[in-house]
C-alpha cells in the first residue's frame, strides 16, 4: 500500500457525503435540473460520495395543483433525463427529489443515480394531509409499493420502499431513502432500510420552517441516526420556494450515531452544499457490538430479506481529500464550555456516588489513602473529601497518608501535605526508605548496597511497600484502601501488579482517563467544589509534571523521572484508547485520525479552557511509534493486570477496562495482528 492510500478518507472507511440545496425556480424544471447539475458538479469537484436534494426539487414543493398538469410532469421527465446525462462523468451519487407518473398515479419520489444510470427510484410512505400540508390531493401513498418497477426518461429500473442502494467497490456505503414526512412517523422506513443493511439514510425533504421547527427537525435527525446506529443526511428545501403561505429555510445536517457532523446555514440566498466526511466503518463496528441491532431486525422479520439491493460501482476516487468533520484531540473530554462543564458534574458525581455507596456498605469506617501530590492521588482524595461532605460526616474519615520514597520531590510532597491540611483530613506519612532498604537488602539487590542500579525491582519494592502499608493501615483503622489508578494507566499497564498500585480495595479512577482527570480537577476549582486555599494548591498540582518518582533524580541535568518520556504522551495515549476500546478501530485508522486531530496545533478546537503553553502537535512518526506501543501494551502486556481488578464505577463512554464490565481479554494474547495491520496498512515512513 503507498503512503496515498493511508491519506485516503476511503482506505479508513470514511465517505463524504453532502447536504444540496439548490436554490429552486417555482415550477420550472429545466432550471432546477440545471441548477441540481451545477451542485452536483461542485460536490465533484470537492470529492464528494452522495448528495442529497430536497424533496421534489426538481419540479419545486410549493406547487400545489401545478403537480397535475401534464406539462410540468414532461418537464419533470425532460429534467431527470438532464441530470441523469450530466452524472456520466461525476462521481458522486445524486439523490435527487421528483414527482413521477406509474400506472396512473403520481408518486412524490426519490431519485438515484450514478455514473450516468439510473438505479431506481423510491416514493414517499407517509403524505402529510394536515394544518398546511394536502399532499393527498396530488400524490398516492408508496408505503405497499414493493418489488416493482418504473419507466422513467425512457428507463425502466427499480421502484419501491424496498430499495437499498450498494456501492460494490465501497462495502460500508449501502444507502436508504425516506422522504420528508416519513421520519416524523413513529417507525419511519429508515429503521427497516438500517435493520436490512443500510450505513448511510437520507432524507429529502421540503419542511417549511415555522419557530422552533429546525430544533425539532435536529432532534429527529440525531434520534435516527442514534437509533438506527447511522449517518444520517437531511436537506430541506430552501430559497426559491413559493412563499405563498408558508417561508424556507433550506435546513441541511448531517448526523453519525446520534452525534452532529456538520449543519449548514439557514436562510440562505445562495445554493448551499454541506459538506462533511461521515464514517461508516464505525456504523458497521458498532452495530457489530450492540447485540440489540441484530435482535431488533430478527423480531422484525429480517427485513434484509424484504429489500431489493441495487448494486453499482461507485469507483471511488481514493485520493487524499483532507479530513472534513469535526475531529476532538481529546474524545474523553468535549470541545464546547457548555457541555464540558455538564460532563465533568456527571463524572466528578458518577465517583462521589459509588464512593459514598461502597462507604455505606462497608459499615462507615475509615477510607485510606495514599496522596502522593500527583494528579490521580489527588483526584481520588477531593473526590473522597466531597463523599464525606455529602454523607454528612467529618472528612477526618479519611486516613490520608503521604509516602516518601527515594526519589519523592520536596514539591510533591508540600503539596501533598498542603493538600491533605487543607481539606481537613487525618493526615499522616510514613517514610518508605528504611523498609525499602531492607528488603532490597534482604533481596541482595545491588541497590541496598547503595550502588545506582534502578531497575523494575527497585522501583516496584518501593511500589509494592506503599499499597503493602496502605493494607495493613486499612486493617489497623477499620478501613478500606481508596485505589487511586486511572483508566490511562490500566490500559497501558503502567502500574504495579498485586501489591502496588495496580490493587485497592475499591478503584474509584479506574474509569476516568487522565486527560479528563486533569479537566475533573479544573472543573471543581472553576465551579467552587472547595474553598480557595484548596482550589489554589489544586491549580498548582495541575502544573506539575507526571512522574512516579521512583527513581532519583539524573546527578547531571537533576531531570526527574517522567512518565511520558518513557511510554509516550498520555494525550496520544488516550486518543488511541477511546477508538480502540470504544470502536475497536483498526491501528491504521487510528494513526490516520490521530494525524489529523494532532499535526497542527492551531488548527481545529481545543477544549475550553485549554492552556495556551500546554497545545502540542505531533508528526506522523511521532504517532506511528507511541501508537506501536500502545498496541504491544494495551493487547499483548497489560490485560493481566487488568483481570485482577477491584470494583471501581465506569464513568466515560467512552469505556472501561474492567473485565466485569466493556473488556474482557485473554491476558496471554499476542499483538502480532495489530502491528501487522498498522504495518501493511499504515503510513510509509523513511
Amino acid at each position: 500500500m503507498s503512503d496515498r492510500d493511508f491519506r485516503s478518507i476511503h482506505r479508513h472507511g470514511f465517505v463524504r457525503a453532502a447536504a444540496a440545496t439548490p436554490v429552486v425556480t417555482t415550477a420550472d424544471p429545466a432550471r432546477n435540473a440545471e441548477a441540481t447539475i451545477a451542485l452536483a458538479r461542485e460536490a465533484h469537484e470537492q470529492g464528494v460520495d452522495v448528495v442529497v436534494y430536497p424533496e421534489l426539487g426538481l419540479s419545486s414543493y410549493a406547487i400545489d395543483d401545478l403537480h397535475l398538469q401534464q406539462a410540468l410532469l414532461d418537464a419533470v421527465e425532460d429534467a431527470v433525463e438532464q441530470v441523469r446525462a450530466a452524472s456520466a462523468d461525476l462521481a458522486p451519487l445524486l439523490l435527487v427529489g421528483a414527482p413521477l407518473r406509474r400506472n396512473n398515479r403520481l408518486y412524490n419520489t426519490a431519485l438515484a443515480i450514478s455514473r450516468g444510470r439510473i438505479l431506481g427510484v423510491v416514493p414517499k410512505t407517509y403524505l402529510p394531509n394536515y394544518r398546511e400540508y394536502y399532499e393527498k390531493r396530488w400524490f398516492a401513498p408508496g408505503g405497499d409499493v414493493v418489488g416493482e418497477q418504473i419507466t422513467v426518461a425512457g428507463e425502466t429500473v427499480p421502484f419501491g420502499t424496498d430499495l437499498l442502494f450498494a456501492a460494490t467497490d465501497l462495502p460500508d456505503l449501502v444507502v436508504g431513502v425516506e422522504i420528508c414526512e416519513d421520519y416524523w412517523a413513529p417507525i419511519p422506513p429508515s429503521s427497516y432500510a438500517a435493520l436490512a443493511g443500510a450505513t448511510l439514510l437520507a432524507n429529502l425533504s421540503a419542511s417549511n420552517i415555522t419557530v422552533g421547527k429546525a430544533a425539532d427537525r435536529e432532534h429527529l435527525s440525531a434520534a435516527q441516526s442514534a437509533r438506527t446506529m447511522s449517518v444520517y443526511v437531511y436537506s430541506a428545501a430552501g430559497a426559491g420556494e413559493s412563499t405563498t403561505d408558508v417561508s424556507w429555510d433550506g435546513q441541511g445536517t448531517i448526523h453519525e450515531l446520534g452525534a452532529v457532523v456538520a449543519q449548514s446555514e439557514r436562510f440562505a440566498d445562495e445554493p448551499q452544499l454541506l459538506v462533511a466526511d461521515v464514517h461508516l466503518a464505525r456504523v458497521r463496528l458498532e452495530r457489530l457490538r450492540t447485540g440489540t441491532f441484530n435482535d431488533n431486525a430478527v423480531l422484525e422479520g429480517h427485513p434484509e430479506r424484504r429489500f431489493r439491493t441495487v448494486s453499482f460501482e461507485h469507483r471511488p476516487h481514493r485520493r487524499d481529500v483532507g479530513l472534513r468533520r469535526p475531529q476532538r484531540r481529546f474524545p474523553f473530554v468535549p470541545d464546547k464550555a457548555e457541555r464540558l462543564d455538564l460532563d465533568c458534574y456527571e463524572a466528578f458525581n458518577i465517583q462521589v456516588s459509588a464512593l459514598m455507596r461502597r462507604f455505606r456498605s462497608t459499615g462507615g469506617g475509615a477510607m485510606v489513602i495514599g496522596v502522593s501530590g500527583g494528579l490521580d492521588s489527588t483526584h481520588a482524595l477531593i473526590v473522597a473529601a466531597k463523599a464525606c461532605d455529602r454523607l454528612g460526616i467529618p472528612r477526618d474519615h479519611i486516613q490520608a497518608f503521604t509516602m516518601p520514597g527515594f526519589a519523592t520531590g520536596e514539591a510533591t510532597k508540600a503539596n501533598a501535605w498542603a493538600l491533605m491540611q487543607a481539606l481537613g483530613v487525618t493526615a499522616g506519612e510514613i517514610d518508605i526508605r528504611p523498609a525499602a532498604t531492607q528488603l532490597l537488602q534482604d533481596m541482595d539487590h545491588p541497590a541496598g548496597r547503595g550502588e545506582p542500579v534502578y531497575d523494575v525491582t527497585f522501583e516496584n519494592v518501593q511500589a509494592g511497600l506503599r499499597t503493602d502499608y496502605l493494607f495493613r493501615l486499612a486493617n489497623q483503622r477499620g478501613g478500606f484502601v481508596l485505589g487511586t489508578g486511572d483508566l490511562s494507566e490500566l490500559a497501558l499497564g503502567w502500574c504495579t501488579y498485586g501489591v502496588g498500585d495496580q490493587m485497592s480495595h475499591y478503584a474509584v479512577n479506574a474509569g476516568v482517563p487522565k486527560t479528563l482527570i486533569q479537566y475533573l480537577i479544573r472543573w471543581t476549582v472553576s465551579t467552587g467544589q472547595f474553598d480557595h486555599e484548596t482550589s489554589r494548591l489544586l491549580t498548582a498540582i495541575l502544573d506539575t509534571e507526571i512522574s512516579p518518582e521512583l527513581v532519583p533524580a539524573d546527578e547531571e541535568t537533576g531531570a526527574m523521572q517522567s512518565t511520558e518520556d518513557r511510554i509516550g504522551p498520555y494525550e496520544l495515549h488516550d486518543f488511541f484508547l477511546f477508538h480502540a476500546l470504544r470502536y475497536g478501530l483498526a491501528p491504521s485508522t487510528i494513526a490516520f485520525l490521530a494525524w489529523h486531530a494532532w499535526r497542527d496545533a492551531d488548527a481545529g478546537e481545543w477544549p475550553a479552557g485549554f492552556p495556551n503553553d500546554g497545545r502540542h502537535a505531533y508528526d506522523l512518526p511521532t504517532i506511528v511509534r507511541w501508537l506501536r506501543e500502545f498496541v504491544q501494551r494495551y493487547y499483548q502486556f497489560a490485560q493481566f493486570k487488568r483481570s485482577a481488578l477491584p470494583n471501581g464505577p465506569k464513568v466515560s463512554a467512552g469505556g472501561a477496562l474492567s473485565p466485569r464490565g466493556d473488556w474482557r481479554a485473554p491476558s496471554d494474547a499476542s499483538a502480532a495482528a495489530w502491528l501487522a495491520e498498522l504495518d501493511r496498512n499504515g503510513p510509509v515512513l523513511d
